[in-house]
């Protein structure tokens, strides 16, 4: 089995993922909605609208990207981050929220998988295939480096600007130069040597016959579904850890002398820079866990995070802070284990030539899924806890994957 190289490319896949997630918003979006008067049931409907712009244009973009070529997707999906990112920075009532979401979610339509595909690819013209595991996840390991520091760095701007919208303005920074990184990608991970004569209106034909093909394969189906299932549970959820961070931060007597927010703003960036370092070691021991519970280790990750979440739920009912937030923390670990694995297991049954728009299909589940979470979440949210949506939305993923998974009489 050939061992894969550290070479020029792997460091651009390792920057690109680092940069991608030097979102210093991502630690207070929240905070910063609930800050602008939202209530928990217009947050609830705003990321569902952002899963609904991502069902438009996710199949479509996997398709454009595997057949008019993956870098222009990026280069896309860039500049629709960044106008995003202006956008929020500028806004103060509902509408503005909505075009803002709408712009990140076309934006996340056309990144997701695209990138995954030019990896998996350039592994399998490199003979690296076998490795795509312990690969994906030493570079995913990166993209939770950058949040981590991410986190850290917010905080301190929250710190010393004493308000949550120059983040968004600071984010725009590492995009440009992620642009710029991408744009930097050989030709030849523009597309897969079976793309290169696909930009007819045949070739377009031909992709989409081979997609519905290879999705009607029963076993890349379950593998589809149990890895969009968890992705969108963590996608849905991940953002209210933050009212859980404050609590814990109200608890530390540190800075007591300090402004309340920006104490929280810099305890949060802490906390987060702590759990991503966490997320980008188990994205790292991934392969390793891989080797040893192959069969097994898609029901154990996602039984692991429902199981965290439900805790997490109770907990944060009680008021037991410190516990909920370790709880929580669980859910971002979990995620960080499976996603390189069943990364991987979605590769080994998928032609390369349409390796995105299976990729961007298991997106697009996932964040069908997710925007059906996000209203559940918000509205049980809104008219109970946060606690109780949490341990809610947690048993019934659960409930659902048992039955799903048990064996057929």
């Amino acid at each position: 089995m050939a061992q894969f190289k550290k070479d020029i490319q792997y460091y651009k896949f390792c920057t690109y993922g680092f940069l991608k997630n030097l979102r210093f918003f991502d630690a207070f979006f929240i905070l910063f909605l609930v800050g602008k008067g939202l209530p928990y049931s217009q947050i609830g409907v705003l990321y569902a609208v952002r899963e609904i712009t991502i069902n438009i244009f996710e199949l479509p973009s996997g398709i454009i990207a595997d057949t008019f070529g993956r870098k222009t997707s990026l280069i896309a999906s860039f500049i629709a981050y960044i106008l995003s990112f202006i956008v929020f920075y500028f806004s103060v009532k509902f509408n503005m929220f909505l075009l803002a979401f709408v712009l990140f979610g076309a934006a996340d339509a056309f990144r997701t998988g695209t990138h995954k595909g030019m990896i998996l690819d350039y592994l399998k013209q490199n003979e690296w295939e076998k490795q795509k595991i312990k690969y994906y996840g030493y570079t995913r390991s990166w993209s939770q480096t950058g949040s981590a520091i991410s986190s850290l760095i917010a905080g301190i701007i929250v710190f010393f600007s004493a308000n949550y919208n120059s983040v968004f303005l600071y984010s725009i920074i590492p995009y440009l130069f992620n642009l710029l990184l991408i744009m930097s990608y050989p030709q030849n991970l523009n597309k897969s040597k079976e793309q290169k004569s696909n930009t007819s209106r045949e070739g377009i034909l031909a992709t989409i016959k081979s997609f519905f093909k290879t999705v009607r394969q029963p076993g890349l189906i379950k593998i589809i579904n149990t890895s969009a299932a968890h992705s969108a549970y963590l996608k849905a959820v991940k953002d209210y850890i933050q009212p859980v961070m404050v609590n814990v931060s109200l608890l530390i007597p540190v800075l007591i002398y300090t402004d309340t927010d920006k104490k929280n703003g810099l305890m949060i960036g802490l906390f987060y820079f702590i759990i991503y370092l966490l997320s980008s070691r188990a994205s790292q021991l991934s392969s390793f866990f891989t080797i040893r519970h192959r069969k097994s280790i898609a029901n154990i990750t996602l039984f692991a995070g429902f199981i965290s979440g439900i805790l997490a739920g109770i907990l944060y009912f009680k008021e037991l802070w410190i516990p909920a937030l370790i709880m929580f923390t669980g859910i971002f670990i979990a995620e960080n284990i499976r996603k390189p694995a069943l990364t991987g297991f979605v590769a080994d049954n998928t032609p390369g030539e349409i390796l995105t728009s299976v990729i961007s299909a298991q997106s697009l589940l996932k964040t069908i899924l997710t925007s059906l979470l996000a209203i559940t979440f918000g509205m049980v949210a809104q008219h109970f806890s946060i606690g109780i949506a949490l341990v809610v939305v947690s048993a019934i993923l659960a409930i659902s994957a048992l039955l799903i998974n048990s064996p057929k009489r």
